[in-house]
């Protein structure tokens, strides 16, 4: 019997962890609800931060501390700034400098560094005579300072500047693409756009594509092809540098799930990975479908339409990418199976059938997060 109920509190604990919740404001008060609307903390905090690592900041006679998801301190308030918790570590003012911390409370002794940088995906920057280098979380240094720029980490790559030229690092310092380009894209699935001279290509692996005409190349994300421009007009191409969809669009967005929103004079539609035009251009805005199959557009406010161009949810909302923190969504719309709106001034999230999750509106609300 003592087994089932360590195993239930075992299970409970993984669950809390890996639960998502959102930072919602009521009353004047912040307070963090679950993905079934409910409120896990209540709103009591006049002022509060997004979870991120697990833990949220929240102001308590002025000092911050940190809380879990049950509402408990983790690090009772005593620092007058806090930013966010990342590889279990964070930077926290207090006595008007500025230190990192671990989940504990404690002071970390790490490498000197002209300011304390966040930590994202286990390893932070840090800087030495404008030169630029890399932390673990246990403050060792894995890359000495070297690089003039090193840009965050983007699914564990960062572009980096030496000299004039741009190339790509993973976590670990290593570089991935030498720096030898005047301009380079995010490295998304072995690939990245860059430019030499005034000639733009891909970066598939290691040899270097030349696109043919293109004066501007947009990062690569979910699907094989991503948008370039040409002649004053988008157009399409894959990892190669091959123009798939030849440049005749006043704008385009990313492809998912097999259609991409493209502009034709003032209108936006979308076309599936021929060029062909699959919902013809009737909207004044339009952005990237969700995995969930639902993208928004505009006809006077946001709503939402299938891959078939249904409008499934009504254009009464306005929409954002992200919200009042520093968090960013991926993408407008759709994450997960929830949408953050917005409707006579209130904030909320709506569900793929269109109804409102919990029935309730927040004078303003974050993205979900872990």
């Amino acid at each position: 019997m003592k087994k089932i109920f360590l195993l239930f509190f075992l299970a409970l604990g993984s669950w809390c962890l890996g639960q998502e919740l959102a930072l919602v404001r009521t009353s004047g008060k912040f307070g963090y609800i679950d993905k079934e609307g409910k409120f896990v903390i209540e709103s009591k905090y006049i002022v509060a931060k997004n979870f991120s690592d697990g833990v949220a900041a929240v102001l308590e006679n002025g000092l911050f501390g940190f809380i879990d998801k049950k509402g408990e301190w983790v690090i009772r308030p005593a620092y007058t700034n806090v930013r966010y918790f990342n590889s279990g570590i964070c930077i926290v003012e207090k006595d008007k400098k500025w230190f990192y911390i671990n989940k504990k409370g404690e002071q970390l002794n790490f490498p000197a560094s002209d300011k304390p940088f966040d930590f994202g995906d286990g390893v932070a920057f840090i800087r030495q005579n404008e030169k630029m280098g890399l932390i673990n979380t246990e403050g060792t240094i894995i890359l000495a300072p070297k690089y003039d720029v090193i840009k965050p980490f983007q699914g564990g790559f960062a572009r980096v500047k030496f000299g004039e030229k741009w190339g790509v690092i993973d976590t670990k310092g290593t570089p991935v693409i030498e720096c030898k380009y005047d301009e380079i894209g995010d490295y998304n699935n072995n690939t990245a756009w860059a430019r030499e001279g005034e000639v733009f290509g891909v970066i598939d692996k290691t040899s270097f594509n030349k696109v043919e005409g293109a004066d501007k190349i947009w990062d690569f994300g979910k699907s094989h092809l991503t948008y370039a421009r040409k002649g004053g007009k988008i157009g399409f191409i894959d990892k190669t540098g091959k123009w798939v969809i030849e440049p005749q669009f006043e704008a385009a967005r990313a492809f998912n799930k097999g259609l991409a929103p493209v502009r034709i004079g003032k209108l936006w539609g979308y076309c599936d990975e021929t060029g062909t035009l699959i919902i013809k251009p009737s909207y004044p805005d339009a952005e990237v479908f969700g995995d969930n199959g639902l993208a928004p557009v505009k006809i006077k406010g946001w709503g939402f339409l299938d891959t078939k161009g249904v409008l499934v949810i009504a254009a009464e909302y306005e929409i954002t990418g992200f919200g009042f923190g520093i968090f960013k969504g991926e993408e407008k719309g759709f994450i997960g199976n929830l949408a953050r709106v917005k409707k006579d001034k209130k904030w909320g999230f709506i569900k793929p059938d269109g109804s409102v999750l919990g029935n309730i509106w927040f004078e303003n609300a974050e993205f979900f997060q872990e």
